[in-house]
This record gives structure tokens, C-alpha cells and sequence, in this order.
């Protein structure tokens, strides 16, 4: 046995032939797109990609925003595992954002100490907390977790907004945001570690701690009887529920561990970023999680592999916009719809020439 099958990554490797041919054929129908608007897409896909790659500010900016994106990929994959589809990221992640603010707000004066954790406790406990509402009632009821999840969504933005406006805003402040947390809450930017990085680019300690995120996550899937029996719960719920499983407990906690991933999204955000809630900061990520779950095949390296990919897109959106005449950044979100299609088409990749024996015969 090589070290990567002990590793559980052999079937992933071969799992990810058909989501990076998915991507090379979106790469090559987006091409066909700029050449028809008369640019050229050697010179584009130069700007999109190969931008993201200069240190410090490329490098910097690609890791920032692929750091959401890793907790929303990893919030829906184990979901997936465990057959349910989570679509209320988004939610999570707001409530989870707010709730790390009021902490730190309420608590600014604790030493840093005591109030950074108990602000990240508080963004993951919440986001657990709302992704675990939908499982309990698809576990006690039966209703979908796809409706339910849609519908938190909704409620979420619409009360951390009222709270923001009417309770935490600082008064006279045309920004709907809250006021400040404490310093103490701040979470420490990697250009004050790493050399050569400024401490302007807003990447953060967050980031580590979603690739740390990413390696519990598999040891947790993989590797304990808790992850198996989700995974059980998923691939065939009837069975699972013969060997003695709790399908109903299990739906549960899949949701409760994906709502608490998707709401570490608060601490790269508030104690990270902002060092504050920000009405509508998100950009889709609780959404585009499901792309890099599906593109990642719910395994946290390939969740890892796709948050990358979709971060340098986003990165290299904005130097087509300014420095193409015929492309905007729009081509992201067209590349992006692209990958996800071609990624849920994917009987069309999986073809395979016959044996030139079979052929013969």
C-alpha cells in the first residue's frame, strides 16, 4: 500500500480527473467567448491567472479570499457526506459574523487573551446553532432541508440587519456596520509574521486556520466512527439505519458541524478583516461554497485545490476589467458557471475507448 492510499487520497486523485477536465473545458468554451468579443484570450487568461501569482499583493489577496471560501466548501461537503444538501451557508455565516461582533462589543474589555476565542466560540456556536435548526427539522419532521435552509437564509440577513440598525450602529454612521469590537478580539494579520508580506493586505491568521480546518475535517470524516457513521448516513441511510446507526441523530450533527464551519466565515470577517459586522459583506459565499464543494468532490483537499482556483479568479477579475477593452470581470462569473456545468455534466467526460482487442472482436 503507497502512503497515498493509506491517506485516502488515491481515489480522490482519480475522482479529480473528471472536475479538472470540467475545467479545462470551461477554460476553452470562455476563450471561444473573448475571441468572439474580439480580444484575445491568451492576453486575458494571462491577467486572470497569471496576476494572482505576483507577491506579495496576488498571493496575498488570493489566499484572502479563497479563506471564506474554504469554510463554506468544507461547510457543504459534509453536509454532502452525509446526504443533505446545505444551501443556508449564507445565513449561517451572517448570524455567525454578528455574533462574533456582539461579543466583542459586550466583552471589549476582556484581555485578548480570553475575548479572541470567545469571539470565535461564539461565530462558530451560532452558525452551528442555525445550521443545526434545519436538521432537526428534517431529522424530527421530514421537511427538506433544501427549503428550510433557503427560507434561514432570508430570516438571517433580515435580523442581524435589524439588530445592526437599530442596536449596534454607531450613531450618526451612514454604514450600516457596528461599532467596533475590541482590540483584544483582533486577529492577528499574516504580514506582521510572514517577511515581505504588508500588513495592508487584509490576509489573516484565518487562513491557516482553514487549512487546519480542512486536515481536521478529514481526520474527523476518515479517520473516527463518528465521521464513518455520517458517511454511512449518506450513502444509504436504510443500511446504515439496520447496523444500529441514528440516522436521525446524524442528520443533526452533519448540519449542526456544517453550520459551525460555515460560520468560522465570521472570524476571518470580524476578527480578521473588519473588526466589525458589515452589512452585506459577503460576496455569495455561502452560495459559492457549493460550487467548491462540488468541484472539490466533498473531500477537504479538493475543497482546498477549488477555494484556490475560485479565489484567483476573483483575484484576476479585477485586473481584465481594467486592462481589457473588450472583457469585463464578468467573465469570472460566466468561467464559474461554466466549471460548476460541466462539473454536474459529468457523464459527458466519463468516456472511455474501448480495448482495440474489444474493437477487433
Amino acid at each position: 500500500m503507497t502512503r497515498l492510499d493509506s491517506w485516502g487520497l488515491t481515489p480522490l486523485l482519480r475522482e479529480l480527473r473528471f472536475p479538472l477536465v470540467a475545467v479545462v473545458a470551461a477554460f476553452l468554451v470562455a476563450g471561444l467567448i473573448v475571441l468572439i468579443l474580439g480580444d484575445n484570450p491568451l492576453d486575458m487568461y494571462w491577467l486572470l491567472v497569471g496576476t494572482a501569482f505576483t507577491w506579495p499583493d496576488g498571493i496575498g489577496y488570493t489566499l484572502f479570499y479563497a479563506t471564506p471560501l474554504v469554510f463554506t466548501g468544507l461547510a457543504v461537503a459534509v453536509a454532502f457526506r452525509c446526504g443533505l444538501l446545505n444551501i443556508g451557508a449564507e445565513g449561517q455565516l451572517y448570524v455567525a459574523a454578528f455574533a462574533a461582533a456582539w461579543v466583542g462589543i459586550e466583552l471589549a474589555d476582556l484581555p485578548g487573551v480570553f475575548l479572541l476565542p470567545i469571539c470565535a466560540a461564539a461565530a462558530i456556536l451560532s452558525g452551528a446553532i442555525w445550521g443545526g435548526i434545519p436538521g432537526v427539522l428534517k431529522a424530527r419532521f421530514g421537511s427538506h432541508e433544501v427549503i428550510n435552509t433557503i427560507m434561514l437564509n432570508f430570516i438571517a440577513v433580515a435580523l442581524v440587519s435589524y439588530f445592526t440598525q437599530y442596536h449596534y450602529k454607531v450613531p450618526g454612521d451612514p454604514i450600516l456596520q457596528t461599532a467596533p469590537v475590541g482590540e483584544g478580539a483582533h486577529l492577528a494579520r499574516l504580514g506582521s509574521i510572514v517577511p515581505g508580506l504588508p500588513e495592508r493586505i487584509p490576509l489573516n491568521l484565518a487562513f491557516v486556520l482553514a487549512v487546519v480546518a480542512c486536515g481536521l475535517v478529514y481526520v474527523f470524516l476518515w479517520k473516527t466512527k463518528w465521521g464513518y457513521e455520517i458517511r454511512a448516513t449518506g450513502e444509504n441511510p436504510g443500511a446504515a439505519e439496520y447496523g444500529g446507526i441514528s440516522v436521525r441523530t446524524q442528520i443533526v450533527v452533519a448540519m449542526a458541524i456544517s453550520g459551525g464551519l460555515a460560520g468560522m466565515v465570521g472570524i476571518n470577517e470580524v476578527l480578521g478583516y473588519r473588526h466589525r459586522y458589515y452589512d452585506g459583506f459577503s460576496d455569495n459565499y455561502g452560495f459559492t461554497g457549493i460550487a467548491v464543494a462540488l468541484l472539490g468532490r466533498n473531500h477537504p483537499a479538493g475543497v482546498l485545490v477549488a477555494a484556490l482556483l475560485f479565489a484567483v479568479l476573483q483575484r484576476g477579475g479585477v485586473q481584465v476589467d481594467a486592462f481589457t477593452a473588450d472583457v469585463s470581470k464578468d467573465i469570472v462569473q460566466i468561467l464559474q458557471g461554466l466549471v460548476v456545468l460541466f462539473v454536474a455534466a459529468e457523464a459527458m467526460f466519463r468516456f472511455r475507448i474501448r480495448p482495440a482487442a474489444e474493437r477487433v472482436a
